[in-house]
């Protein structure tokens, strides 16, 4: 799965904006996502993918929630 449709599915499956730090956490935790480097996906790499895509996602200080 790609990691803007983890991100996507994690946000839409718990219904409730999380933090990057969560999210980073849920991902390699379900092995949603790998990384092609076979690291762990960081917090960066989840900000990366919101400022990327703002008509997918909204930011509300520490939390990432998707666009209503």
């Amino acid at each position: 799965m790609r990691i803007e449709e983890a991100i996507v599915w994690l946000l839409s499956t718990e219904g409730r904006g999380m933090t990057a730090e969560t999210l980073a956490e849920q991902i390699n935790l379900r092995r949603l996502h790998r990384r092609r480097d076979g690291q762990p996906v960081g917090t960066n790499q989840i900000w990366a993918v919101v400022f990327r895509n703002p008509e997918v996602f909204v930011r509300d200080g520490k939390l990432i929630r998707l666009m209503v």
